[in-house]
């Protein structure tokens, strides 16, 4: 007989449910960093397991950013893990390099490395889930800073439950929960100091932003973010579905040959217009901005012949009834850079 569940593994063991995140004779890999989240998420996952009957093996990413810290690290998740009795997966990455020679910032970096680790251990030995230990300040975090960049709506779902091959059990738990649940189990964990101070941006506003508003504010904060992650992701699913349709009707706007008719789109909203724009762009290789988006729009209030010059050599033309979303030639983009 499974022992009895605490109130802390009851809400997770709820939430895994609900939400079906894991289900009856599924292998989890939880990814485990050492930190308090997901040693809780460890935990729990294995506080749960007998009642609904799922595996959990373990992996770790050592990115090797903080010396002999990050050995520590590695091998207490090792520990951990032979304590538990469960299968663990360590990789070691020497991401300054890779940060390096990829041109990006060290923790979109190991971000990279982390997600492209864990889908090669789900294709090398058949993985169903992903567990990360995201929680709801997690979520909070993330909604504010992109907002703080200038998000669409998109942006302002945050984190998801459930992506692809990826679940976050913890999501609706609040960071003093898992803390009191460590504390009760007696579980112990490594503090990473880089996330203590207030650089990157992200960590400014995990300890500077959101305890000043949620003291402020009563800590009406982060339950009203998650309503709003919420709601965004459901407008996105509804608006995801809408477009679909829209792509799909018989007035012309299939985005086929890289075209887009021009007099159904002027039967749209703007914002309609914007999204199908997005779209084309994003088929043709062009991540779209709010400028170019205007700039195309604005394109539709002009005349035939008429086009808009993009980065990378693309370029969106106004002929006949369609834009057609093409790349310059050679001899046409040395034209124009002359």
């Amino acid at each position: 007989m499974p022992r009895e569940l605490n109130s802390i593994e009851r809400k997770f063991l709820e939430q895994l449910t609900v939400r079906r995140l894991v289900v009856s004779g599924e292998h989890v890999l939880a990814a485990v960093s050492g930190g308090p989240d997901s040693m809780a998420l460890l935990h729990l996952l294995c506080a749960v397991r007998p009642v609904l009957h799922f595996r959990v093996s373990v992996a770790h990413c050592n990115f090797q950013l903080r010396g002999e810290e990050s050995q520590c690290d590695e091998r207490h998740v090792r520990r951990e893990a032979e304590k538990l009795g469960l299968e663990c997966y360590v990789r070691q990455f020497d991401t300054r390099t890779d940060s390096r020679e990829w041109k990006r910032s060290i923790e979109e970096t190991a971000r990279m490395e982390r997600y492209g680790y864990f889908h090669e251990l789900i294709e090398n030995h058949g993985f169903d889930k992903i567990a990360t230990g995201h929680h709801v300040s997690d979520n909070a975090e993330t909604i504010l800073f992109n907002l703080f960049r200038g998000t669409s709506i998109p942006g302002l779902k945050g984190i998801r439950a459930f992506h692809g091959h990826v679940i976050r059990p913890l999501l609706l738990m609040r960071k003093q929960d898992i803390l009191g649940y460590i504390e009760e189990k007696g579980i112990g964990y490594r503090i990473d100091a880089s996330n203590t101070g207030v650089e990157p941006d992200r960590n400014f506003i995990r300890h500077k932003v959101i305890p000043l508003i949620e003291e402020r504010f009563e800590n009406k904060l982060l339950p009203s973010l998650q309503r709003l992650s919420e709601h965004a992701a459901e407008l996105e699913g509804f608006l995801e579905l809408h477009f679909e349709q829209l792509t799909h009707d018989d007035e012309g706007l299939v985005l086929q040959d890289s075209k887009l008719c021009v007099s159904s789109l002027l039967r749209l909203t703007v914002f309609e217009q914007k999204e199908l724009l997005k779209r084309a762009l994003q088929d043709s290789g062009c991540e779209p901005s709010s400028k170019v988006l205007r700039q195309l729009v604005d394109l539709l209030q002009t005349q035939p012949g008429r086009k808009v010059h993009l980065a990378g050599g693309l370029e969106v033309v106004w002929k006949g009834r369609y834009l057609f979303f093409r790349g310059k030639s050679k001899a046409e983009r040395e034209k124009s850079d002359e």
